[in-house]
Order: structure tokens, then C-alpha cells, then sequence
């Protein structure tokens, strides 16, 4: 598939998200643009959030973590599905009862100003460098396949995918991507059976032979029981793979601002449930075409494609869709669900970083709606060129399997989000507000000093997701030693 070709599938793709945002974005009004008019079907914000939750790293970096870690990866997946029951059933009901816009005003009504704040801005880096790793991921791919031929620079790259990011969210929000996720969501899933089928045909193999084979038996082992001292023990995988659901989803603004577009709570359940069960087989789906695609790679004398002279297995599947004379259709269906995988996380993002700031810091609730519009629309300029900046940057700091970055750094930021809304959920007290931020940055700087430990000085125990419930434990007891101490009533 040549330069040209992929150029024109780009253009026709985002030719389709455009129309679709001038259908849903007629009204430009603030409530479509953070609620959505609280309309959205349950059934197609499920659907949808699957390929956010996905996103390009997913696509490309879960197939090319095989090689390393098997299917080790469904234990994390599998704690998945049990955190998705506590965002459904304990803080769905919270966040509908409280009518909220952005989630992290209950911080605000729970304890107070500070705590608002520190809530949103933890949030605010978490989705900054998460959507960053996503976008980094798809952009260095087009960079090498497409844009490297062509004598366009990485940095253009970036450029613009924001911009053709931005040009489809500016009006429509969050009502344009529950349905745009839902189309996009459509062509991953829809490309990663047809890359199964089209590499196993070219194995030889029916589906049949392809589960019963030796060489697929050399990557499917995914339970880790040996010791408890591995980084990838089964406990230790899912408990971690459980707190990144409850705060990566259930206390992500970006995640929840979908949900909180269902017409009530009921759906919004219906919603949460159904999807999580979808999101365990498609994890599996990926996980079986990155066990194909290395067996496939060994047997044709593919090597793994290098970045910057440093072998680089994130790159395994485009190498192979794109270079491997697998045809034009494969090409095509890789494409297509690199793009649809990335910018269904991206945009959402977007959606999401300009929602919190405008409320969680910019207070614009508080304003007309006409300065709400403007307010809103500048903040969305802002969120897009800082998101390019970090994109960029990340291409001369990042060099670890960026799935794994992205969970490890998700056990520093969210950490502090997770003891905040366990200590208000699980407690009653109050706090003395002023000192949360202290408590916030000392509980992530413990817990970055804890991660560089080595593990000689553990006794062989290697640290891994379990990082992120430990950093919510410190900062629910940084909360319970500044909590407000409840007065005695001497009046006899």
C-alpha cells in the first residue's frame, strides 16, 4: 500500500467523522458539548467505549508485548472486569444522584475547594500523558510507513492529527463522539478479526488448527503462579488490573463523561456491564493475533522493525499488514483500524481535558452562556497545542513497550484520585481542605521512591500494577491524619 493510498483512506475516514460531527454538532450549544442533552442510547455508548478503552496502543502495543509476556496479559484483564462492577454499581450512583458535569465536583461538595482541585489536576496530568502515549504510538507509525517517505518530519505528523482531532470535536463534544466512538469501534474490531484471518490463511491454518497448534501453545501461557516475588503473578496482575479500571475508568473524566450522557442511571448500568464482558474477548482477540503475527514473522524471516537502531515490537504489526505481501486488503484493514483505535481514545480525551479545565478550574458554570461558548472554545485550542507538545516530546524520552508505560505511570497519577474518593465513599469525616495538595504530592513522591527500589534489596520481590492501590492506601491515610477531629458535647 503506497503513501498516496493511505493519505486518500485517511482523508475519506475523517471526511466521514466531519459529516458526522455537522450532524450531531448543529446545536454548538454548551450542554451537547459536555452532556450530550443527557439523550445518548445506553447500547451505542457501550459499543463505543469499547474502542476508547482500546485505543491505538491496544491495536498495536498488546500483540507486540506477546513475544514478552505470552497472554500474561488477561490476568490484568480479567481484573478489568470485576472493577467495571464497582464503577457501575458504587460510583455510577454517585456521580447520577449528584447531577455531576465533571466528576471531580464531588470532591468539591465532599471536602472542599482544594480538594476539588487536586482531584482535577491529577486527572488533568493522567489524560495529558495518556492520550499523548496513544496518539505518540499511531504517529510514529505513520510516521515510518507514511509520512518518511513523503520527507514529512514527525513533528508535522502530530500536528496534524490534532488538528484533524480538533476539527471534528470544536462543536459537537461529547455528543459527536458517542457516536463517531461507535463507528470507529465498528472498523477495529471488524480489522483485527479480518488481520486473524487473513495472516492464519496465509499460514495455512483454519481457525481449528491455528488453537490447536504447538507453535500458538508457546505464547498462550497466562496464568503466573510460580511466585509471588514475579512482577506478573496472577494476584498481584489482578488486583492492579482492578484499581486501573476503577480509576482509569471510574474515576477518568474522560470515561465517565460518556456515561453520565445516558438518559438515567438504569442505562448507564446496562451500559457499564455489557460493555465490560465485550472488552474481555476483544483483549483476547489481540492477544491472539500478536501470537499469530510472531509465529508468522519466525516463519518468514520477518525481523522486528527498528526505531531510532532499537528493535521496536510495537511495530511488528504494521510491519507485517504494510510490508508483509499480504495484499492490499490487509494493508487497508490495518489502516483503517489503526486510525479508527487511535482517534477513538484521542478525541474523547480532548473532549474531556477541555470539559474538566472549563469547569473544574475555569468555573464557567458560573458564567452566561454566551461567555461559556468562548470560554469553551479557547480552552479547546489550548488542550489541542499542549497535547502536540507532549506527543512530541515523548518521542525522545519514551523507549519501553508503551502499554507497560502507560499502566505504570497510570499507578503514580491516579493514586491520589483513588484515596480521595475512597476516603469520601468509605468515610464520613471531614478534612482540613488547605492540606490535601501536601498529602497528594507526598503519597505519588513515596510511591515513585518505592518503584525505583531494585528488587535485590525486596528479596527478589518485583514491583508491578500493585503500585497504584498502594498509592491510593497512602493518600487515605495522609487523608484520615488530616481529617477534622469531631467535637465533644460536654451540655449535660
Amino acid at each position: 500500500m503506497s503513501a498516496t493510498q493511505i493519505l486518500l483512506l485517511i482523508g475519506a475516514y475523517f471526511l466521514v467523522l466531519i459529516l458526522i460531527s455537522y450532524l450531531t454538532g448543529k446545536n454548538d450549544s454548551n450542554a451537547d458539548f459536555f452532556k450530550a442533552g443527557k439523550q445518548s442510547p445506553w447500547f451505542v455508548v457501550a459499543f463505543g467505549m469499547v474502542g476508547a478503552s482500546l485505543s491505538g496502543v491496544t491495536f498495536i502495543s498488546v500483540p507486540g508485548w506477546v513475544e514478552d509476556s505470552q497472554f500474561t496479559y488477561m490476568q490484568v484483564v480479567l481484573g478489568y472486569l470485576f472493577g467495571y462492577f464497582v464503577v457501575a454499581f458504587v460510583l455510577l450512583p454517585l456521580y447520577y444522584r449528584l447531577n455531576l458535569t465533571s466528576i471531580y465536583e464531588y470532591l468539591l461538595e465532599r471536602f472542599g475547594k482544594v480538594s476539588h482541585k487536586t482531584g482535577a489536576f491529577f486527572f488533568f496530568i493522567s489524560r495529558v500523558l495518556g492520550a499523548s502515549f496513544r496518539l505518540y504510538l499511531v504517529a510514529i507509525v505513520l510516521q515510518q510507513f507514511v509520512f518518511d517517505d513523503l520527507g514529512i518530519r514527525f513533528e508535522f505528523t502530530v500536528v496534524i492529527s490534532i488538528l484533524l482531532i480538533w476539527l471534528y470535536t470544536n462543536k459537537g463534544g461529547i455528543k459527536t463522539i458517542v457516536w463517531t466512538d461507535t463507528l470507529q469501534t465498528l472498523f477495529m474490531i471488524v480489522a483485527v478479526v479480518l488481520s486473524i484471518v487473513f495472516i492464519n490463511q496465509e499460514l495455512g491454518w483454519s481457525f481449528g488448527e491455528l488453537l490447536a497448534s504447538d507453535e500458538l501453545k508457546g505464547y498462550n501461557d497466562w496464568l503466573v503462579t510460580d511466585s509471588f516475588l514475579d512482577r506478573s503473578h496472577f494476584v498481584k496482575s489482578f488486583v492492579g488490573g482492578m484499581f486501573i479500571t476503577i480509576c482509569m475508568t471510574g474515576l477518568d473524566q474522560d470515561m465517565m463523561q460518556k456515561n453520565l450522557t445516558c438518559k438515567s442511571l438504569k442505562d448507564a448500568k446496562k451500559n457499564m456491564v455489557s460493555f465490560s464482558f465485550v472488552l474481555v474477548g476483544v483483549n483476547f482477540l489481540f492477544l491472539l493475533l500478536g501470537a499469530l503475527l510472531f509465529i508468522f514473522s519466525k516463519r518468514n524471516g520477518v525481523g522486528i522493525p527498528l526505531m531510532d537502531g532499537t528493535p521496536k515490537t510495537d511495530l511488528l504489526f504494521p510491519e507485517i499488514a504494510m510490508n508483509g505481501d499480504l495484499g492490499l486488503a490487509l494493508s487497508i484493514t490495518f489502516m483503517l483500524g489503526l486510525i479508527a483505535a487511535a482517534y477513538s481514545s484521542a478525541d474523547s480525551a480532548l473532549t474531556s481535558l477541555t470539559t474538566s479545565f472549563c469547569v473544574d478550574f475555569l468555573n464557567v458554570q458560573q458564567k452566561d452562556d454566551a461567555e461559556q461558548k468562548k470560554i469553551r472554545k479557547r480552552t479547546h485550542v489550548v488542550m489541542s497545542l499542549m497535547l502536540i507538545l507532549v506527543i512530541i516530546a515523548f518521542k525522545y524520552i519514551l523507549s519501553s513497550n508503551v502499554i507497560d508505560s502507560l499502566l505504570t505511570v497510570a499507578g503514580y497519577t491516579y493514586g491520589p484520585l483513588l484515596g480521595l474518593f475512597a476516603f469520601g465513599i468509605l468515610t464520613k469525616h471531614k478534612i482540613h481542605d488547605g492540606y490535601v495538595w501536601v498529602v497528594a504530592l507526598l503519597s505519588v513522591s513515596i510511591i515513585v521512591l518505592i518503584a525505583n527500589i531494585p528488587s535485590s534489596y525486596l528479596g527478589g520481590y518485583q514491583l508491578g500494577y500493585e503500585l497504584l492501590p498502594l498509592n491510593g492506601l497512602l493518600t487515605f491515610f495522609g487523608l484520615w491524619l488530616i481529617k477534622k477531629r469531631e467535637k465533644i458535647n460536654t451540655d449535660q
